[in-house]
């Protein structure tokens, strides 16, 4: 079982963080992310060519966060690979013991740096899941043939609580949790009404016993960066109140952080959230500091934790 698993169901608020593979094959990149998040998350996201860019693969990224002490999750996305390759890497990670597998669908090719590549999309990140817990559970790859050995993975998901339509955010969560997922990270929260009232519906439908759900968080570190994700990234829902703030801040980062403690606080306290996932871009750094001053540092440690 993997840690991030045991820690969620002793009924922890956990920690989750990201680091991204560099763009060429330089190794001590993701050694020194993983240096600053060591100790302040209890694992760390390792993401798949994200926003369809080139970069060194998730799962050696993996592999490498590993070996310096870094309970890795791996991201794996639809995009690129057909379910044959999925499967084929899945059992791979498995064997090496990646015991986190976060399920994506993927950002469209044509927001990249390959924009000509062809997409695959064989399946989507629901089918992935199902796959994925097919071969845990059953012992079956995904056409019915019988396959031989154990797998031990948490199977996790991402969820966007602020997509239109948002009437259907919750009932999409529950085609997740029904495939297969037993973790969810979802989009930032910067909108912390939309989100509390998904998160209502959510309790409604009993989903937050389905499963764990990681709220994201982004530090911001200027009102360009953040007026950027508002006008530019599809799924983020920023309030005019939060860019004026930024705005007329005297220091934009340390305004950026704050913002996030703030957010990190007010999400603990709502029922149903498991913990959180801090997606400092290009900033791991900063992690540290925000999961100190939210409360949630020391992070439990092996010897505190009895697995269920």
């Amino acid at each position: 079982m993997s840690w991030l698993q045991q820690v969620l169901e002793q009924g922890i608020f956990a920690v989750t963080a990201e680091a991204g593979p560099p763009k060429g094959p330089d190794i001590e990149v993701i050694r020194k992310k993983c240096a600053q998040l060591k100790g302040a998350a209890d694992a760390v996201n390792i993401t798949d060519n994200q926003t369809a860019i080139v970069r060194m693969s998730s799962f050696a990224s993996c592999l490498v966060a590993r070996e310096c002490g870094v309970e890795p999750v791996m991201q794996m996305v639809t995009r690129d690979r057909n379910r044959i390759a999925l499967q084929s890497d899945f059992l791979g990670a498995c064997a090496l013991g990646i015991q986190n597998i976060l399920c994506l669908t993927g950002d469209h090719q044509s927001l990249g740096n390959h924009p000509q590549a062809k997409n695959v999309y064989d399946i989507d990140s629901i089918q992935l899941l199902q796959m994925f817990r097919l071969m845990r559970d059953e012992k079956k790859f995904q056409n019915g043939e019988e396959m031989k050995g154990e797998i031990d993975v948490f199977l996790g998901a991402g969820e966007n609580p602020f997509a239109d339509p948002l009437e259907f955010r919750a009932l999409r969560l529950a085609k997740k949790f029904a495939a297969g997922a037993q973790f969810i990270q979802t989009q930032a929260v910067f909108d912390l009404e939309i989100f509390t009232h998904w998160m209502e519906e959510v309790r409604k439908l009993g989903l937050h016993q389905k499963g764990s759900i990681l709220a994201g968080v982004i530090p911001v570190k200027s009102a360009k960066a953040l007026r950027y994700m508002k006008n530019e990234v599809p799924g983020v829902v920023i309030p005019d109140v939060l860019v004026r703030r930024m705005e007329k801040a005297a220091d934009p980062k340390a305004e950026g952080v704050q913002v996030c403690v703030e957010t990190i606080e007010e999400l603990k306290k709502i029922e149903g959230v498991s913990g959180v996932h801090i997606m400092a871009i290009a900033w791991e750094s900063i992690v540290p500091e925000i999961v100190r001053r939210s409360g949630l540092y020391p992070r439990p440690i092996k010897s505190e934790v009895t697995s269920p």
